[in-house]
């Protein structure tokens, strides 16, 4: 299976770590993967992207008009990568109102708030993540959490368990 996903956020929100976990995952499962991101002024806060290929691609990067599916970890960037989405793809957005509500095609999540009741705010990628899993079928949930769990092993056992639930809870959002 093809698939090609755009990933956007900003500095701090971990795009680039729910990117590896989705490559990961994937290529657990035997599928050639590619991945590229521009950084360049994360640390201040700045826009992060990030595009993944799954299957058969010989370049990394994304063309306009061509993404299976975008997942926005702050709203603001969806008319700065929406041109990335291919007629039929889909886009996750993390809205925090209601003013910009769901669509056909662009899907929105209150991902800030879900965190915030969990008492989790540093897992908002992966209420998003676990969106997105629910929207593609490149690998599974269960293919994902392996990946957490690889990732976080070793870390305190409420840190990993609040990781998992949030893709859950993503995944069931949608």
């Amino acid at each position: 299976m093809n698939q090609q996903i755009v990933i956007s956020g900003v500095g701090g929100q971990g795009v680039l770590f729910i990117t590896g976990l989705l490559a990961k995952a994937c290529m657990a499962k035997g599928a050639h993967v590619l991945t590229s991101e521009t950084h360049g002024m994360a640390q201040r806060g700045g826009t992060v992207i990030s595009h993944l290929k799954i299957g058969d691609y010989a370049s990394p990067l994304i063309r306009p008009g061509n993404a299976d599916l975008l997942v926005v970890l702050k709203s603001e960037n969806l008319v700065q990568h929406q041109e990335f989405l291919k007629p039929g793809g889909k886009a996750i957005v993390n809205a925090r109102s209601a003013a910009e509500a769901s669509t056909s095609t662009v899907i929105t999540m209150n991902a800030d708030q879900l965190a915030k009741n969990e008492n989790n705010p540093g897992s908002v990628n992966l209420y998003m993540l676990g969106a997105a899993l629910a929207l593609t079928s490149v690998c599974s949930l269960d293919d994902v959490k392996q990946q957490v769990k690889n990732r976080l092993q070793g870390k305190p056992e409420a840190l990993v368990t609040g990781a998992l639930n949030a893709l859950d809870q993503g995944f069931n959002q949608i």
